[in-house]
């Protein structure tokens, strides 16, 4: 009751279910670290790192809650987290992006082209409607309870964004991207796999979409921070892990040391 509101309780009462096997008739205070690391170990074995600590993450915030704040147990047991190697950003170059949006169907291509305008989120741009944007002043908006943040997202359309918007208009009443009537609601499909496959780009996701949106952003100049709110990240890190493609920006900076020591002989500082 108290996590019904939070958008991965399904996620979390699935997770619950296979822990059963392993905790069914235990009292919490017996749920030790010792039993907790050989279930997260056998997750590991199975899938990923990443993936065994959604596991791990779950189990311990739901002992902390059981020790500070329904005081269940004394405290909760010491539980540790797999590293996890960091992906790299896949991005499309412009030229990539193109032949990608040549090659899929046109109600995919519009979606494709709107995402990489826009950087929304797959299932913002599936469940986009025409109650949520203004045109005429460029603007469209996501309700917190549909952005994986729970906090509403404004986003400024660009010349592109409104040019995809104005082909669909007439299509349905409500949904703004439809395929035969209906509104889409899944985007990886046989013809968006075709498309790739047809365009010769290789382990690329729909969600690097977004990537691609915030790459091309940052090569051209516009400060991490900006993007972040932008991409309604809630964490900056979420961001960092496009920095290194903006080297020209923190160039500029690294030359104000320049002028400071110009002249300077720096064996004297020894």
């Amino acid at each position: 009751m108290e996590t019904q509101l939070k958008k991965s309780h399904r996620d979390d009462v699935s997770k619950i279910s296979w822990l059963q096997q392993f905790f069914r008739g235990k009292y919490l205070d017996e749920l030790t670290r010792e039993i907790i690391v050989k279930v997260g170990e056998l997750k590991y074995k199975e899938t990923t790192p990443a993936t065994a600590n959604r596991l791990l993450a779950l189990i311990r915030a739901i002992l902390r809650r059981a020790a500070f704040d329904w005081e269940w147990i004394d405290k909760p047991p010491v539980i540790k987290l797999y590293r996890e190697s960091k992906r790299r950003v896949r991005y499309l170059t412009p030229l990539e992006a193109n032949v990608l949006l040549q090659e899929l169907p046109d109600h995919l291509s519009d979606m494709a082209k709107f995402s990489l305008a826009t950087g929304l989120r797959r299932a913002n741009v599936t469940k986009l409607e025409w109650s949520q944007v203004d045109i005429t002043r460029r603007v469209a908006w996501i309700h917190g309870d549909q952005a994986k943040a729970g906090k509403p997202i404004h986003v400024t359309l660009n010349a592109t964004a409104c040019n995809v918007l104005r082909k669909q208009i007439g299509k349905d009443p409500r949904w703004i991207f439809t395929y035969q009537g209906n509104p889409v609601t899944q985007v990886t499909t046989k013809a968006w796999y075709k498309a790739l496959n047809r365009a010769g780009i290789e382990n690329f996701r729909w969600h690097d979409l977004r990537h691609t949106w915030a790459s091309w952003l940052t090569q051209q100049g516009v400060p991490l921070n900006v993007i972040q709110e932008m991409g309604a990240w809630e964490s900056s890190e979420m961001v960092k892990r496009y920095a290194h493609l903006a080297p020209e920006q923190f160039a500029k900076h690294a030359q104000v040391l320049d002028g400071v020591l110009e002249g300077t002989n720096l064996t004297h500082l020894k």
